[in-house]
C-alpha cells in the first residue's frame, strides 16, 4: 500500500513540475531578455518605442491570464497524474498551455501592430542597415576543440558497446511511452538494436555540427545605431553560441550513454531511467537558461566598446515579411537562410528561399520513407 502511495506522489509531483517549469518559461515568454528589446510580441518598433504604453498593457495582459490559466491546468493535471498513475496528464495539460499562450500571443501581437499603426510609430524615423562583411571575409572560426567531449563520448559508448555485446541475452528490452506510462518492449538482439543509441550520438553530433558550421555564416542583424560595437557583440555571442551547443551536445550523448547501459544490464526501472535522462536535461536547461540571460538575444547583454558615436538610425521596419506573429519568416528576395529569430534566442529559417524548400522537401521524402520502409519490415 505504502509503495503504491509513494508511486502516486511521484507521479504527481512529476506532472507538476513538468507544469510549473513550463508555466514559467510561458510567463516570462514575453520578456525583452527572452526577445530582442525592440520587437515586442513578434513586431517591430523603434526602441524608444519598445516601453511605450500599448505594449507594457499587453504584457500585463499576457502574464495575468497565463499565470491563471497556469495555475488551474497545473493543480488539476497534477491531481488527474496522482490518480491514474501517468505523466499523460502532465503532456495533456502542457498541450493546453501552450494552445492557449499561444492565442495570447497573437492577441498581444495584433494589438501592438494596431498601436503602432494608429501611431505612425516609424512615421519620423530614419529607418537604415548594416552589414559586417568581416563576417564572410574572417567568419568566426568552428570550436573544434569543443566537439573533443562528445566524440569522447561516443568513444567510450561504441567500446563499452563491443565489451558487452557477446554477453547480451537474445532479446533486448527499451523503453517505450505510452497512455499508462513507460513500458518496456524486447526486441531480437542485434548490432542495430544494440548499438541503436550510439548510432543516435553519432548523428546528433554531426547534426549539431552542421548547425553550428551554418549559425556562424547565418546573417547577422547589427545594431545600427552603433554598428562597429554591434559587430563586436555579435562576434562572441556567436562563438559563446557555439561552444555552447556542443557542450549540450556531450550532456544529450551522455545521457544516450546511460539509457544505453541501461538497455544492455536489462535494467527496467523507471527511477533510474528518470535520473539517466533528467540529470543532463535538467543541465541541458541550465546551459540554455544562462546563455538567455547572460548572452540574451544576439548577445545584447554582452558588454562591447562605449566610444562610438550614435548614428541616429532605427531598423527597418520589415513587419511584412514576418507571418505567424513573427514567428515564420518569408522573403523571397532575401538570399539568406538563416535569420536571427523575433520571438526567442536563436535562428530561424526563411521558408521563402528555395533552397529551404528544396531541403525540407527532401527531409520529408526521406523521413515518409523511412516509415514506409519500417512498415514492410
Amino acid at each position: 500500500m505504502n509503495g503504491q502511495v509513494n508511486t502516486l506522489l511521484v507521479y504527481a509531483a512529476l506532472n507538476f513540475g513538468i507544469l510549473t517549469v513550463l508555466s514559467a518559461v510561458l510567463y516570462a515568454a514575453p520578456s525583452p531578455r527572452l526577445n530582442p528589446a525592440a520587437v515586442p510580441f513578434g513586431v517591430r518598433v523603434p526602441p524608444d518605442k519598445a516601453r511605450a504604453a500599448a505594449v507594457e498593457e499587453q504584457r500585463h495582459r499576457y502574464r495575468g491570464a497565463v499565470l491563471v490559466a497556469a495555475a488551474v491546468v497545473t493543480v488539476l493535471a497534477s491531481a488527474l497524474g496522482a490518480a491514474l498513475g501517468t505523466l499523460t496528464a502532465g503532456a495533456a495539460g502542457s498541450l493546453l498551455l501552450c494552445a492557449l499562450a499561444a492565442a495570447l500571443w497573437v492577441r498581444a501581437h495584433r494589438s501592438i501592430a494596431r498601436a503602432k499603426a494608429d501611431g505612425g510609430w516609424y512615421g519620423q524615423a530614419r529607418q537604415g542597415a548594416v552589414m559586417d562583411t568581416s563576417l564572410r571575409t574572417d567568419p568566426v572560426r568552428f570550436p573544434w576543440i569543443w566537439t573533443v567531449p562528445a566524440l569522447v563520448v561516443i568513444a567510450v559508448s561504441t567500446a563499452a558497446g563491443v565489451i558487452v555485446y557477446p554477453g547480451l541475452p537474445d532479446r533486448i528490452a527499451m523503453p517505450e511511452r505510452s497512455l499508462g506510462g513507460t513500458v518496456y518492449r524486447t526486441y531480437p538482439t542485434s548490432v542495430w538494436t544494440a548499438f541503436g543509441l550510439v548510432l543516435c550520438q553519432v548523428l546528433l553530433t554531426l547534426a549539431v555540427a552542421a548547425v553550428v558550421a551554418g549559425l556562424l555564416r547565418a546573417r547577422a542583424d547589427l545594431d545600427v545605431a552603433r554598428p562597429v560595437a554591434g559587430a563586436a557583440r555579435y562576434r562572441r555571442y556567436l562563438t559563446v553560441t557555439a561552444r555552447s551547443m556542443m557542450g549540450i551536445t556531450v550532456l544529450l550523448n551522455l545521457m544516450l550513454l546511460g539509457l544505453s547501459a541501461l538497455m544492455w544490464s536489462d535494467i527496467r526501472s523507471m527511477p533510474a531511467t528518470l535520473a539517466v535522462t533528467g540529470v543532463p536535461l535538467v543541465a541541458v536547461l541550465a546551459v540554455a537558461a544562462c546563455l538567455a540571460l547572460r548572452v540574451g538575444p544576439a548577445g545584447s547583454r554582452l558588454r562591447a566598446p562605449a566610444d562610438e558615436e550614435d548614428t541616429g538610425l532605427v531598423p527597418r521596419d520589415d513587419d511584412r515579411f514576418w507571418r505567424g506573429a513573427g514567428t515564420i519568416y518569408v522573403n523571397a528576395d532575401d538570399p539568406a537562410v538563416l535569420v536571427p529569430k523575433r520571438v526567442g534566442i536563436g535562428w530561424t529559417v526563411n521558408l521563402g528561399n528555395p533552397r529551404v524548400l528544396v531541403a525540407t522537401a527532401s527531409l520529408l521524402a526521406v523521413a515518409v520513407g523511412a516509415a514506409v520502409v519500417q512498415a514492410v519490415w
